[in-house]
């Protein structure tokens, strides 16, 4: 069964000089685009996800700038955009719509933030039954602090990605996703 790939929340608020830059975001996003275009070329579903926050002055805020899709992974004619307000995005949020088409054929995700929504939906997806595979390489994460101990976001995408990759899903390199996909059947 051919794979869809899920992009959720590259948006620009994630980049610098928006509201909450990710650690990494511009080279995960370089490789988001690699991977949708191969998806692309191969003629493979692709849906977008994208996060709209109500509240004034938060990032991803609706009808702000920062609230856009990144224009390196825009959508394109014909694929879907899901709007969600949480983190996982099959709560409250069309993606299970947008995928039912497709019931039953891998995922491959990329995006933002590893530590929260492309985790919480990963998660979900797995718990649905979806199989996932998460592009290590176009996903970003932020500093986060906890108890006085600041953790710096390239660690904290990779405990994330760890801890997905031990029960969720397979974490593997936009690379290795991109000649998955041109292998011979």
């Amino acid at each position: 069964m051919t794979p869809v790939l899920v992009l959720i929340d590259i948006q620009r608020d994630y980049f610098p000089g928006g509201r909450f830059p990710l650690v990494g975001s511009d080279a995960a996003a370089e490789r988001a685009a690699d991977l949708l275009a191969a998806f692309r070329a191969a003629g493979l579903p692709v849906v977008h996800v994208r996060h709209a926050a109500s509240g004034a002055g938060s990032f991803l805020e609706e009808g702000t700038p920062g609230a856009e899709i990144d224009p390196r992974v825009a959508p394109g004619g014909g694929e879907p955009v899901v709007v969600k307000h949480h983190p996982n995005a099959f709560f409250g949020g069309r993606l299970d719509e947008a995928l039912a088409a497709h019931a039953g054929a891998p995922l491959v995700v990329a995006g933002m933030m590893t530590s929260m929504c492309v985790d919480a939906s990963v998660r979900a997806a797995s718990d649905l039954g979806w199989k996932v595979t998460v592009a290590a390489d176009a996903c970003a994460a932020p500093d986060l602090s906890f108890g006085g101990t600041t953790v710096g976001g390239a660690d904290v995408h990779a405990a994330f990605l760890a801890a997905l990759a031990s029960a969720y899903s397979r974490v593997e390199p936009v690379a290795a996703v991109i000649a998955a996909l041109r292998a011979p059947a």
